[in-house]
């Protein structure tokens, strides 16, 4: 699994760390943001992994991103902020609860847990 993330976060994602469901063309009109529910996913799996600080940098550069009142769309433009695609978007929020939930645990346990 370590292997499988650390791959995921080098190959799919960008100088900031948030990750694209794929980089390659697609032939669609437009631009493929980055896809928030993802970079959640990476920051939850850094908790599990023990990679707290990483796990953190990561939820808190997509927590800023949120418009507002705290809501995110299903992707982000990370060069503008904007948000891409469906608004409000719910399983973005989810990843936020289990990101943000696995790095209070990693936090409160402080030992690194095991995928």
């Amino acid at each position: 699994m370590r292997s499988t993330i650390e791959t995921i976060a080098t190959d799919l994602t960008d100088e900031q760390g948030f990750v694209y469901r794929y980089l390659t063309e697609d032939e669609l009109d437009g631009e493929e943001g980055a896809f928030a529910l993802c970079t959640f996913w990476l920051a939850h799996c850094w908790a599990l992994l023990g990679e707290v600080g990483r796990a953190r940098e990561l939820c808190d550069r997509m927590v800023s991103c949120a418009n507002d009142v705290g809501l995110f769309a299903e992707e982000i433009d990370p060069d503008t902020g904007e948000m891409l695609g469906n608004f409000p978007q719910a399983f973005t929020h989810i990843g936020l609860v289990n990101a943000a939930w696995a790095i209070h645990v990693a936090e409160r346990d402080d030992q690194p847990h095991t995928v």
